[in-house]
């Protein structure tokens, strides 16, 4: 089945809008608006993605498409309400509010050597040529309608380099805040990252907002990893549950890089996120950690791509989901093996908790090998909260909802162990199992919550 079909009105509606937008841009470099003119014109050939098309068989977008989104211009947003919003962790910060720049609420002024951040617009403005080669490159209007309209919108994001060698000791934040606007508005950042061999650094994205915001977020993403270089990505969604969220995460790894991955979806109505990484060097290596959870009617899609297309490289993936009420989770995991990638490792788990019986999850682990001296598994599971084990905690003088949370939080704790940041870490923990006595240590419970397996099983 083709992605492509016939323009609607919910196709023409967008292209309306952008026109309008365009209609107000100064001059700008030939290839922008060329780049512009060609994700307009993909856009409208494949239309918005339907449940026929393989990769969205089980995501309806119709929220999405059928929503009438204006573009912002303002970056206004209290300080107060942002300081609750913000995680708190020193750190290197650039802050956008409803996809446009926020000076005010960034902080730029102490970037170490060798580390350049800016925001999208002002990078173009300084050097478009040098920001022009890799933007695009992984993630061309090609990949899909989100990414092509993303293409067609493009204005504003942000810009990471960093040189050879370089060394970033604080966490680098790409915050993303969600205002209660009047009337919707949507965005359409990119990010571009790229990270000179030997360097090493931690990239935390987050998404946040106020909680009556509505707006539809379409991000784009590219990392480009030289040799030997070393990054820890975090991706915290805690958007408000009427915002929608569709984004893509696109990584080009070199010989001996190390690219690790914490993909952690807590809010948003509607969310698809595509993480696809190309091992293209000997030793490279790529870790995805996630961890979903949905509550009410939340739609949560996560699709992943490892794609080893050289020799001597390895892939290593844990995703678990955690549905409660009507929520409905989706996962497709693959891992993908060239022909001559020999001596390669990828495997792929995924494990699933539905909290209610209304819960949903549709989930399709997948390998690909054109090679024949390789190490492969992949699996998932799906089940319920083991009640003898509440039972058991119960008895010890806990409360149903509490009992009901440690063991929720247990079932995450695989994942949340190898959170190097308790700022984070928390965020999740109080999502998932709600406010606790006292903060535990998932080592313990996970040990606990395995002896009650046990003993639930004699």
């Amino acid at each position: 089945m083709s992605d492509v079909q016939s323009p609607s009105d919910d196709v023409q509606r967008f292209l309306a809008r952008l026109a309008q937008r365009n209609a107000g841009r100064g001059p700008e470099p030939t290839w922008i608006t060329a780049r512009r003119q060609a994700g307009a014109a993909r856009f409208e050939a494949m239309g918005f993605p339907h449940r026929r098309v393989e990769n969205w068989k089980y995501t309806d977008v119709r929220a999405i498409s059928r929503g009438d989104f204006a573009f912002s211009d303002d970056a206004s947003f209290s300080p107060a309400t942002a300081a609750a919003l913000t995680l708190p962790i020193e750190a290197h910060r650039i802050t956008f509010v409803d996809g446009v720049f926020s000076a005010a609420l960034s902080q730029l002024d102490e970037l170490p050597a060798g580390v350049s951040l800016l925001p999208l617009s002002q990078a173009l403005d300084e050097n478009h040529e040098a920001v022009g080669g890799p933007l695009g490159r992984l993630t061309g209007v090609e990949f899909s309608p989100f990414a092509a309209l993303n293409t067609a919108c493009m204005e504003e994001g942000a810009v990471l380099r960093l040189a050879p060698g370089t060394l970033v000791d604080k966490p680098i934040i790409v915050q993303f805040l969600s205002r209660a606007n009047d009337a919707p508005v949507m965005s359409h950042p990119r990010i571009l990252v790229e990270a000179g061999a030997r360097s090493q650094a931690t990239v935390i994205e987050h998404h946040v907002g106020e909680p009556e915001a509505a707006n539809f977020t379409n991000l784009v993403e590219e990392i480009i990893l030289e040799r030997g270089a070393i990054l820890t990505h975090y991706k915290l969604q805690e958007a408000p549950l009427a915002d929608l969220h569709v984004a893509s995460i696109h990584v080009e790894q070199g010989r001996d890089s190390r690219f690790t991955s914490f993909n952690l979806n807590l809010g948003g109505g509607l969310v698809r996120n595509d993480l696809i990484t190309e091992l293209n060097g000997q030793g490279a290596e790529a870790t995805f950690n996630g961890l979903f959870y949905g509550q009410g009617r939340q739609h949560v899609d996560n699709h992943t791509l490892a794609n080893h297309n050289a020799p001597h490289t390895t892939s290593n993936e844990n995703y678990k989901g955690i549905l409660d009420d009507r929520a409905h989770g989706v996962f497709n995991g693959k891992v993908v093996v060239k022909r001559d990638s020999q001596k390669i490792e990828g495997y792929q788990s995924n494990a699933n908790l539905l909290l209610s019986d209304r819960a949903e999850i549709d989930a399709k682990p997948e390998l690909e090998i054109y090679a024949d001296d390789v190490k492969c598994s992949h699996g998932t599971t799906t089940g319920q909260l083991d009640e003898e084990a509440v039972f058991a905690l119960r008895t010890r003088g806990i409360d149903t909802q509490t009992a009901r949370g440690l063991l929720t939080l247990a079932f995450a704790g695989e994942v949340l162990e190898q959170v190097g940041l308790d700022a984070i870490a928390e965020r999740v923990e109080r999502a998932v199992a709600g406010k606790l006595p006292e903060r535990f240590n998932l080592t313990g419970l996970v040990e606990t919550a395995a002896a009650l397996d046990e003993m639930a099983g004699e």
